[in-house]
């Protein structure tokens, strides 16, 4: 049993099983990365550079798009050689790296979003304390706990997957190695395993989801008694990407876990990954571009200065 639980590599089924189709989804995935590492490129320079957007906001804002890069480079680059390569194989330290970097992404995500309504909350509700509360120090501080946390969360599960066994198959009917699919493989008991994944699922998922739905409670309430028509409309817009975002998020994670079961569920497991993997981070850079004026002044103001250099 010992001999045949040594895996040298895996075998990423994909999205399809459908060669001609993978050619076709090639240009569609390639474009979408493009889009998305652009995206976020662009919102982690302009954070970074332009003295306007140095506000506790947009710095949480350049952790988002970092971490969107992280998720999106961990599983899309390998995804594009398999759809033209015939061997879709994966070395057995590359998908332990993939899991690391795509969990840990996603664990800090959940947090940092969680980060952003509370800064929200305190620049809308408690506005004459927000920048002693959220002073640079303190947003450094939140993150970089925000990032171990989920680094630390990442650690853990990656090391006691990949301590399992497989010795009937290392068919991974999926388009990267996401943990459910290596427990599904695995010829080892991995209830202990899907137990605290499940644990740590929930505890992030509904801890995040009420603190950043009592945040958006107080923030309602206090816009509501704003007099004037013109100061909703202001606090209102600095969180709306913020709330179209974390309703993407979210809505896509609770139709994951909650969708009810059918035959093609593999199927359906796999087109909601490619959300989450790889749309949601795609659109995320767009929605506080598109409906945000002060990121999109600071991209003509970047844009302008390179041109006139």
């Amino acid at each position: 049993m010992k001999n045949e639980s040594v895996v040298s590599e895996f075998i990423l089924l994909g999205l399809s099983s459908l060669p001609e189709l993978d050619m076709v989804l090639f240009p569609v995935f390639l474009l979408m990365y493009i889009i998305s590492m652009t995206g976020n490129i662009v919102i982690i320079t302009i954070t970074n550079l332009d003295p306007a957007l140095n506000t506790p906001m947009y710095f949480f804002l350049g952790n988002l798009s970092f971490l969107d890069v992280l998720c999106v480079t961990s599983t899309i680059p390998n995804m594009l050689v398999n759809f033209i390569s015939k061997n879709k194989v994966i070395s057995f330290h590359g998908c332990v790296v993939q899991m690391f970097v795509f969990t840990a992404a996603m664990d800090t995500e959940f947090l940092l979003l969680t980060l952003m309504s509370l800064d929200r909350y305190l620049a809308i509700c408690n506005p004459l304390r927000y920048k002693n509360i959220m002073s640079r120090r303190s947003c450094f501080f939140m993150s970089s706990i925000v990032w171990s946390f989920g680094f630390c969360s990442s650690t853990y599960h990656t090391s006691s997957t990949f301590r399992l066994s497989f010795c009937a198959s290392n068919k991974i009917n999926h388009f990267f190695c996401e943990i459910p699919q290596i427990l599904a493989i695995s010829c080892s008991d991995t209830h202990i395993n899907e137990l605290v994944l499940i644990i740590t699922d929930v505890i992030l998922g509904v801890f995040c989801f009420i603190c950043i739905f009592t945040s958006y409670a107080f923030i309602i309430h206090a816009v509501l008694n704003i007099r004037s028509a013109e100061g909703k409309k202001k606090a209102f817009s600095t969180c709306a990407s913020h709330i179209t975002v974390v309703l993407l998020f979210y809505g896509t994670l609770i139709f994951a876990y909650f969708k009810p079961s059918s035959g093609n569920s593999s199927d359906m497991d796999k087109g909601i990954s490619v959300l989450y993997t790889i749309v949601i981070p795609m659109l995320n850079p767009l929605l506080y571009s598109l409906r945000n004026k002060e990121v999109k002044d600071s991209i003509k103001k970047v844009i302008f200065k390179r041109n006139s250099f």
